[in-house]
């Protein structure tokens, strides 16, 4: 996390939680999502706005974390922009030598290969879960191959669960609303 981000955080503890406006699909791309965008439906539904800016871009890279919900977030200053996810929390970039990287260039070490009823390939991390890249499908099977990596099904819809993560935090958030529950602070 950025110094100045920290700071921030120090300086005004108490600002509220953004929730629905940022988004991440499948293949790593950053959407905003504004009101008018939020108001057709959930980032499965209405994508937004794919972010182009590159230096705000590695600013929510270099900011980007989950709270002990499985909640992932981008800390914007005093600010957690909690993020709506396609797919799952890091999207895999496969190379030829063997290197696994993130979407926001972060290198992680393979612990299970797991292949959802779609033919999607999600791997367990020392970092946490994500999906290979669909370019790199091809990479992950050669690996399979060579005996690297095992593959274990699983069904897409228990994939979020069984890797505890939040797909939708403003889902999880309007259903703790309505229940009475405030969405937690920390």
């Amino acid at each position: 996390m950025d110094d100045i981000v920290r700071q921030a955080i120090a300086k005004w503890p108490n600002v509220p939680h953004c929730y629905g406006w940022l988004g991440l699909d499948a293949r790593g791309q950053w959407y905003l999502r504004d009101g008018a965008t939020q108001a057709l439906g959930g980032f499965d539904v209405a994508r937004g706005s794919q972010l182009q800016h590159a230096k705000l871009i590695d600013f929510i890279h270099r900011n980007y974390e989950a709270d002990a919900r499985g909640c992932w977030y981008f800390q914007n200053g005093p600010q957690r922009v909690y993020v709506e996810l396609e797919a799952a929390p890091w999207v895999w970039r496969l190379h030829a030598d063997g290197r696994v990287m993130s979407h926001t260039g972060k290198v992680a070490e393979v612990r299970a290969m797991r292949v959802d009823e779609s033919g999607r390939v999600y791997l367990q991390t020392d970092i946490g879960p994500g999906l290979v890249h669909s370019m790199d499908v091809g990479l992950a099977a050669d690996a399979v191959e060579q005996g690297r990596w095992v593959p274990i099904p699983i069904e897409g819809a228990v994939l979020a669960q069984e890797f505890g993560f939040v797909r939708s935090p403003f889902a999880l958030s309007q259903s703790r609303s309505q229940a009475g529950d405030p969405a937690p602070q920390a």
